[in-house]
């Protein structure tokens, strides 16, 4: 196995009905349709290693000093806090268990720091990565850039990343995403 998908955000304070942060994707999540699109992907994707990078907190923020942007936005909300209902993975996702390995330690916009990510996929032999997620201009574009400064190819799965809308999704895929990964839709995978 030479491929890995990691998902990004994939977690109640984003996408359930009740999350703290819903608005901020709502618009091109819906575009997109994300968590469907997602989940398909992940029911057919046998050849490949699944991720997921989950960010959580301690309940009183103590891992952000003097946060900036959304990861300010998040502690002065009370999003992703460890132990609440808001931090855990979405059920679609939760539902397919030991399928998808779960890599703790996210505390910021980058998947690859403080966590084991780097290594899990040197572990696997993984040499190209497929990111969804959110946000695109965010911790998607963070780990991408990172993924590939370590050495990994990388490619966005158009239809399965939200962002913070859809003009600003388009943007990334069609200015940013190009300047070092590709792009496809998740059915070019499977």
């Amino acid at each position: 196995m030479k491929k890995a998908i990691i998902l990004i955000g994939y977690q109640n304070d984003y996408f359930a009905k009740d999350g703290i942060l819903r608005s901020v994707v709502e618009e091109s999540s819906k575009f997109s349709n994300i968590i469907e699109n997602t989940v398909n992907l992940v029911k057919k994707a046998d050849d490949f290693l699944i991720i997921s990078t989950p960010i959580i907190f301690s309940e009183n923020y103590t891992e952000l000093s003097e946060p900036v942007g959304i990861l300010k936005t998040i502690k002065e909300v009370g999003a992703f806090k460890a132990g609440c209902k808001g931090s855990e993975t979405i059920d679609e996702i939760k539902s397919f268990g030991d399928q998808i390995i779960e890599i703790p330690g996210k505390l910021g916009l980058n998947a690859f720091i403080n966590t084991d990510l780097e290594q899990t996929l040197i572990d696997h032999g993984i040499e190209h990565i497929y990111l969804a997620g959110t946000v695109a201009s965010i911790c998607i574009d963070s780990t991408g850039r990172s993924a590939v400064e370590r050495g990994f190819k990388v490619t966005m799965l158009s239809d399965c990343i939200s962002s913070r809308t859809v003009f600003e999704k388009d943007f990334f895929f069609d200015n940013i995403f190009p300047l070092y990964a590709d792009s496809c839709l998740s059915g070019a995978l499977i």
